[in-house]
């Protein structure tokens, strides 16, 4: 967690000379953050160089979020060559160390983060690609990619492929919103005296199906989100939302789905990119992905897992493939 080579230069050019660069976190991409501190005042410096990342999606998303009323961070200066970026700093008061610390306040604190995804529902998606069934398809397939090969699996890719084609009608909004894609407890931040919700991690939102983002918010992959828990919060969203049994079938599959993928995800951070701690994670997602399973609308899916990845397979990759 060094500071880039230019990160000096940058602060100084927009009136941040002299500040103190102090490491804040890295994530799953290659970008990296700091806090950059001068005087009395703070920011963060995200670093998300060339040619692996692009910035742009973020300031451009995080601009069409303020726009509209959500407390994504001000964008206080960048330079796109660079891959740098000064945001404002909402703190280190995360959605998800205040539910550990206070277990018993969990639904309360996680009210806030529902009745934003009712709000955002409400808004036409963004100017962001659509969340369509070539990307859904593209993402199922990480599970087969990497996590059936480490495991010792040798699935059926044309049945895998057959199968979520005959589920993935559900996943497909009507009336595309836009979808953060990665909101989940580490990305909630709570701002303020009064904590509101603020919001990190959407540059790589889409326009696609509500459920998707309650998903990631409500089997989340970083943290055990009790059944209970979920159930009242998805009773929350769809009694605000008027959202019915089609829109349950969507959430499924869209768990399914993301789970699926994310399985994938996490065991090729540790494979290819020497993050073992994500497989560790993995078992918390296959209890998530089991629980879509046994719904009715994911029965070709769920034939697909019986036939080709056995209860004993279902786990920590690392430890398995041990």
């Amino acid at each position: 967690m060094t500071p880039p080579p230019g990160a000096a230069a940058f602060l100084d050019a927009h009136g941040w000379g002299g500040a103190q660069i102090l490491p804040v976190a890295g994530d799953a991409s290659f970008r990296r953050y700091f806090r950059a501190i001068e005087g009395g005042r703070k920011a963060i410096l995200m670093d998300a160089p060339p040619p692996h990342e692009d910035p742009r999606p973020f300031i451009a998303i995080a601009e069409w979020l303020v726009e509209r009323d959500f407390a994504a961070p001000a964008i206080l200066a960048c330079d796109l060559d660079e891959g740098l970026v000064l945001i404002e700093d909402f703190g280190d008061d995360r959605l998800r160390e205040a539910v550990d610390a206070a277990p018993d306040e969990e639904l309360s604190l996680y009210a806030p983060a529902i009745d934003l995804l009712v709000r955002l529902r409400a808004e036409p998606a963004g100017p962001v690609p659509p969340y369509d069934r070539a990307v859904l398809r593209r993402e199922a397939r990480l599970f087969v990619e990497w996590y059936c090969p480490t495991v010792g699996v040798e699935p059926d890719l044309a049945g895998w492929d057959a199968a979520w084609e005959a589920v993935f009608d559900h996943a497909i909004a009507e009336t595309p919103v836009t979808v953060l894609r990665d909101y989940h407890a580490e990305n909630l931040m709570l701002v303020g005296p009064e904590r509101s919700l603020g919001l990190l991690d959407f540059q790589d939102a889409l326009a696609g199906h509500p459920a998707y983002d309650l998903v990631s918010l409500l089997q989340d992959a970083r943290r055990t989100v009790d059944p209970a828990v979920e159930a009242a919060m998805l009773e929350r969203y769809r009694a605000a939302a008027d959202a019915g049994e089609d829109f349950m079938n969507a959430y499924h599959v869209l768990g399914a789905q993301r789970n699926a993928k994310i399985l994938g995800i996490f065991t090729r951070l540790w494979k290819r990119d020497g993050k073992p701690h994500y497989a560790t994670m993995c078992p918390r997602v296959w209890t998530y992905l089991e629980r879509d399973l046994a719904q009715p609308v994911m029965a070709p899916v769920a034939a697909w897992f019986t036939a080709n990845v056995p209860p004993a397979l279902r786990g920590d990759p690392l430890a398995l493939s041990a």
